[in-house]
Formats: C-alpha cells, structure tokens, sequence
C-alpha cells in the first residue's frame, strides 16, 4: 500500500487591492494532492490506514456527519487501498435521504456501508462501551476517531510543510478537530509562528490544541467562525465568490474560506508588520460545497460559484 509524500505547490495571492503594504501572501495548496482524498484528509489518514495494515485489520470504522469530509476521504481512501469502510453517520433521519445528500452519496459509492444512529448515542463515540458495541458488531475494525485525529494523523500532518516552506514567518490554518495545526505546530521552524482559525464556536480549542502537542507556537482567532460549524453568512460566500474571481482558486465555505478570509481582514487592519509573509494552507473539503449550495437555495440565498 503506497502514500505518498506530496510536496503541495505554493501559489502567490495578489493583495494590491488591499493594502499598500508590503506583505507577501501565498497559498499551499494541499487541495490538489488528490482528487478524492483531499487535503489534509490524505495526510490524517495515511499513517492511520498504513497502521490498520501493519495491524492485519481489514476494515475501518470512523465518525462524521452529514457533509463530512472526513466520511468521504475514508470511503475514498478504503475503495482505493482495498479496506471495507463503515461510517457511523450523525442523525438517524439520514437514513431514507442517502441519495439526495451528495456526501453520504458518494461515500455509499465508495463502497461505505453508512450506519445511522441518534445524536444522543453519537455523543458516547468515544466511551470505550461504545467502541466495544461497534467492534463487536463489525469485528476485526480498526477504529479512526471522528475528524481523523490522532497521534497518526499529527504525524502525517507534519508533513504537509515542506522546504519551500520554510521563508514564511506565518503559517495559517482552519481548525476543526486540531490535528492539522498540531501536525504543523510540530514541523514549524523556531521563527515561525502558526495561526489557527476555528470553524467552531466555543473556547475549547486552545485545550484541545494543548493536549495534541506540547510546542506553543500558535495564536487562535475565534471571531471568524460565522456562526459555528456549518455555518455561514452571505458576507463569506461572496468572500469566496470573490476569492475565486480574483484568484482561480476554490474555497471551501466550512473551513479555509472562514480562515482566508480571516487573514485578509487581519491585512486589512495591519495586524501584519511589513515585509511579513505568510502562508496559507488550503486543507481540501472541496466536496462539501455542492451540499452547501443545496442548503442555501432552499432558503433563496446566494449561493457557491
């Protein structure tokens, strides 16, 4: 079973319309690692399904909701590699609307087999009881944790820098379950200095974060959140409209959007010193936008280009 160590390209974003500055910004764009297994998917998973192997597991459970990209890696990376997948998906209604939600779609393609089960019960995803129910109702599983993160993940978050990396003072990410910004947290260099953008609402990160990882070169912005996860305002979308215009770059609306378009408003109030430069990293979750776009126009909103 062969993963590869992709070095993602790194493209410039032109800020000339936005401040006089003289601020570099840049791009990494881990979104094109794989068509599938997007972003820092392909690098959660990795040593994960490299770990099931060496183990002798031939099947892997995981966690997600509706429009997970985490789901849809796993189905993705199972179909690929040869390991039966399961799902255990958020929300028992679910059930009966397989077809009509484009993530669970995809992954029921995949060859996923999608088990649905109530909010309540998926709150007891990480008590051992519970994990104990799902390997002896799938045995022989290997279990990956909702989000993909672990020791392994991290481990394969760590390698989404790479040497061309290295000239940037600042390194931007989303945060979801904080395994991305821990993985880059332990691959920084001593002068730089890691900036997360929560898609979630609430103060758990910084906890979250510290148990990950001992290193603490990081500063959290919690006010670009929207709302929380899954949430978003017509301000962001066109935000990410106007990114592609500009740009020819696609964002996703759940997380990197909220995360570039927090490093722009920090442009724009010169929380930059001059002659900075900064990278942003483009985590994937590119699949999530088409059930995205179904939600905003049952409400008559403006939608993803």
């Amino acid at each position: 079973m062969i993963w590869n160590n992709y070095k993602s390209i790194i493209q410039p974003i032109d800020l000339s319309k936005i401040t006089s500055q003289n601020i570099q910004l840049s791009i990494l764009r881990e979104d094109l690692i794989h068509s599938e297994i997007s972003g820092n998917k392909y690098r959660k998973l990795k040593y994960n399904f490299l770990e099931a192997e060496k183990l002798g597991f031939n099947k892997i459970i995981t966690f997600g909701g509706a429009f997970s990209n985490h789901i849809a890696a796993t189905a993705a990376a199972g179909k690929e590699y040869g390991f039966e997948t399961i799902g255990i998906i958020r929300g028992e209604e679910l059930a009966n609307k397989i077809e009509e939600n484009a993530t669970l779609r995809f992954a029921k393609n995949c060859g996923m087999q999608l088990y649905f089960i109530s909010r309540e019960e998926y709150r007891k995803k990480e008590e051992n009881s519970f994990i104990e129910s799902l390997n002896n109702k799938f045995p022989n599983s290997y279990v990956v944790p909702e989000g993909g993160t672990n020791s392994l993940a991290i481990r394969g978050c760590k390698e989404i820098l790479h040497e061309n990396c290295t000239e940037y003072d600042f390194i931007a990410t989303a945060i979801g379950t904080s395994g991305t910004i821990a993985g880059l947290m332990e691959s920084a260099k001593p002068h730089q200095q890691i900036l997360g953008f929560p898609s979630l609402k609430g103060d758990f990160i910084q906890n979250d974060i510290e148990n990950l990882t001992k290193k603490r070169n990081f500063t959290i912005f919690n006010e670009y959140h929207f709302g929380g996860y899954g949430k978003v305002s017509e301000e962001l979308i066109n935000f990410v409209n106007y990114f592609k215009q500009t740009n020819q770059i696609q964002l996703d609306p759940i997380y990197t959007g909220k995360m570039v378009f927090g490093i722009f408003e920090l442009i724009k109030n010169h929380y930059f010193s001059e002659y900075s430069k900064i990278l942003m990293v483009h985590t994937g979750g590119l699949q999530g936008i088409e059930g995205m776009n179904q939600q905003l126009k049952k409400k008559n909103k403006i939608t993803i280009e």
